[in-house]
């Protein structure tokens, strides 16, 4: 396999309804594009995995633990494993960029949907 792949050419996997995620998997860290519908919300739950994340386009509405930011582009989480947090997402949508370690395994059984086109990096 490749050391290198575009962006559109990974099948997402939805991750809940409304959330669909591009992830590139190394041996010890998981990256994801994560595309979001507007006005989803990403329901309360926790993970084994740390994750730092940060918005590339569109508004999130973030909450780790009993802290609550809104985040815009440029934004960025940090998420220690086994913290509970929640997402709402803005009337735009939006693409967000994480990365977590350990890998997500439990991620690994998630069938992916037909291709999509990719959100984030619009081509001109």
């Amino acid at each position: 396999m490749s050391a290198f792949r575009e962006l559109g050419s990974i099948r997402p996997k939805p991750i809940w309804d409304g959330v669909l995620a591009r992830i590139v998997q190394g041996k010890l860290v998981t990256m994801s594009i994560v595309e979001l519908e507007p006005d989803v919300t990403v329901p309360e739950h926790r993970h084994e995995n740390e994750q730092l994340g940060f918005v590339i386009e569109g508004s999130v509405t973030f909450t780790v633990g009993e802290e609550t930011r809104e985040l815009g582009p440029g934004g960025t989480w940090r998420i220690l494993a086994d913290i509970p947090h929640h997402v709402q997402v803005g009337a735009n949508g939006a693409v967000v960029a994480e990365v977590y370690s350990p890998v997500r395994s439990d991620w690994e059984q998630l069938e992916p949907t037909d291709e999509a086109p990719v959100r984030w990096p619009t081509r001109t």
